[in-house]
This record gives C-alpha cells, sequence and structure tokens, in this order.
C-alpha cells in the first residue's frame, strides 16, 4: 500500500504512516490482553519498515540529484544498523526488569520520534505527476527479485538459529542482546555500499553480500551450538544483511528512476515470502538431516546464486563513479 499512498499525497505520506504505524503497534502490544491483540501490535509495529523504506526510495528520486542517489540511499539503508544497535541496548537495559511490556513501551516512544522528526527533516515534495514513468518493466526486476529471496532467506534462517545457538548455550539472557547489537555495528560498514556499486557494479556488489551470508551460515553450521561461534557468525553476516538491503535500494533505483519505490516495494514483497517461508522449510529439514547439514546446505545455494549474479554481471559493465 505504501506506493498507493505515496502516488496520491505524495512520498513523505507512508513515512508519516510507518511512523504511526510503530507508535500503535507498540501500544497495543504493551497494553496486550490476549495473545490475538499481541499478535495485532506486533504486525503493526512490525509493517513500519515497510512503509518507510520504500517511500525514502521516491523522496530521493525526487531531491537527490542521480549521481548522488546510490549513496544515498545505502545511508538511509544502513540506518537500519543504529536500529539494531539500540533495539540491543534497550533488550540490556530490559534485563532484570519485570515485564516485557516496557521493551514494546520503548519501542512505541522510539517509533513516535522516529516520526516527528521524519514530519519536521523529511521534505515535502508533491505527488507524482499521472503518467509519469509508466508501467514498471517488471521483466528488468526478475534477478533483483531473485535475489531478494536468496537474501531474504538466508537473513531470516541465521536470525533464527543463531538466537536459537545462544538458548542452548545456556548463556546469560544479555547475550542476544549482544548479538543485535554486534550486527548493527558491524554493518556499519555497509555505508560504503554506494559507491561500491558505482565502482564495481550492483551485481557485484549483491553477490558479494550472499557471500557474506553464505559465511555465516558456514560458521553457524560448524560452531556446534558455542555461543562465541555465534558472535563470530554475527561479525561475518552484519556486511551482508546491511549490505545486501542497501543494495536492494539501490538496485531498483538503477532500473526504475521514476518508480523506485515501487519496484522496491515489489521485489521486497516477494523476498518477504521467503522470509515466512524459510523457519518453515528449514524446520521441516531439521526432521532428516542435522541443523549443521540445513545451515551448510543452504550456504552452498547462496553460493549458487551468487555465481549466477556474477554471471548476468559478465553483460555489463560498472558504472563510473559518482
Amino acid at each position: 500500500l505504501a506506493p498507493v499512498v505515496g502516488r496520491r499525497f505524495g512520498p513523505r505520506a507512508p513515512t508519516t504512516v510507518g511512523g504511526t504505524c510503530g507508535l500503535v503497534g507498540g501500544v497495543l502490544a504493551a497494553a496486550a490482553t490476549s495473545p490475538l491483540v499481541l499478535a495485532d501490535g506486533t504486525v503493526l509495529a512490525g509493517s513500519a519498515a515497510g512503509w518507510v523504506w520504500a517511500a525514502y526510495s521516491d523522496l530521493a528520486a525526487a531531491v537527490v540529484a542521480p549521481p548522488a542517489r546510490p549513496r544515498t540511499l545505502a545511508v538511509i539503508s544502513t540506518g537500519t544498523s543504529a536500529g539494531l544497535v539500540v533495539s540491543g541496548i534497550v533488550g540490556l537495559a530490559a534485563i532484570g526488569v519485570p515485564g516485557w511490556r516496557l521493551v514494546w513501551v520503548a519501542i512505541g516512544v522510539a517509533a513516535a520520534a522516529a516520526g516527528l522528526l521524519n514530519l519536521f527533516w523529511t521534505p515535502r515534495v508533491p505527488p507524482p505527476r499521472r503518467g509519469r514513468a509508466g508501467r514498471i518493466e517488471w521483466r528488468a526486476l526478475v534477478v533483483p527479485t531473485v535475489f531478494s529471496v536468496a537474501f531474504h532467506f538466508g537473513v531470516t534462517t541465521f536470525f533464527t538459529w543463531a538466537a536459537d545457538m545462544l538458548r542452548r548455550a545456556a548463556l546469560a539472557p544479555g547475550w542476544a542482546p549482544i548479538l543485535y547489537a554486534l550486527v548493527g555495528v558491524v554493518g556499519l560498514v555497509a555505508l560504503g555500499t554506494g559507491g561500491w556499486c558505482a565502482r564495481f557494479g550492483t551485481v557485484r556488489v549483491a553477490a558479494a553480500t550472499l557471500l557474506f551470508i553464505a559465511a555465516s551460515l558456514v560458521v553457524l553450521g560448524l560452531g556446534a551450538g558455542a555461543a562465541a561461534v555465534a558472535l563470530a557468525a554475527a561479525a561475518v553476516f552484519a556486511p551482508g544483511i546491511m549490505g545486501g538491503a542497501a543494495v536492494l535500494a539501490v538496485w531498483t533505483a538503477e532500473i526504475e528512476p521514476e518508480r523506485s519505490g515501487e519496484a522496491l516495494t515489489a521485489v521486497v514483497v516477494v523476498g518477504a515470502f521467503a522470509a515466512v517461508v524459510a523457519p518453515a522449510v528449514v524446520g521441516l529439514l531439521l526432521g532428516v538431516v542435522s541443523l549443521a547439514a540445513v545451515l551448510i546446505g543452504l550456504a552452498l545455494l547462496l553460493l549458487v546464486t551468487a555465481a549466477a549474479l556474477l554471471i548476468t554481471a559478465r553483460t555489463g559493465t560498472p558504472a563510473p563513479p559518482p
């Protein structure tokens, strides 16, 4: 729905909706008296990222000069790193605090603060003129969509089983927030993704992010449940997740510069289905083979996908640095 709202009211409107969803979702979850209300609040709060991410692609297209857009989009997407660091800090602060509801209160407050800052700092851009860019060339989005599926499948699997590895190691609860904060800190390296895409080509950078995710899954698979291994894997994983998110924004903006938000939404939605399916697929496979075999097998699939991306990159040349 974000592209629809953006076309009707301008690209800043979905960002405001996203902040509102985060606030209302956090309040619902904090005040939940049943699992259904808790689930509703969680889903609503989680939708905030979807509202905001694509809208900023359209904002960048409207206010940023084309040569600077890749760097700008990469910086915006890598802002997730700061969110992970903050979530890690909140998680550490919540240890020993009675009740989990305070965490959801913190999420709602953070969403409200971000929404207000967005209203003050984000430029007001009018809705696009009708017929501005015609239809999206969906065939051109096939390769980014394949990347999105592989990326989301790998990311979801890592987060699911890295956290499980920490639980099975029977460590203090503070280790899980540390893992998220570590991913956020190391992931700041993805601030350079826009420049790398301009220098080496976006497809090559996309393949590199899959290699990082694949390597992190191999480390997890060989770690035999050790917490230190999970943290080491997180450090390897961080450039993959943050760089991959930035690549999605940069890549779709290159293909559809006038409708980049809609293109990004389409690619991410398909990837999101992979994220939903991933835990179920891994769970089914665990009934047949070991977790290590599943993780290493998925890593091999990511390597194959990365190789396929590199093959497609041979037909093009990297764009000159902005």
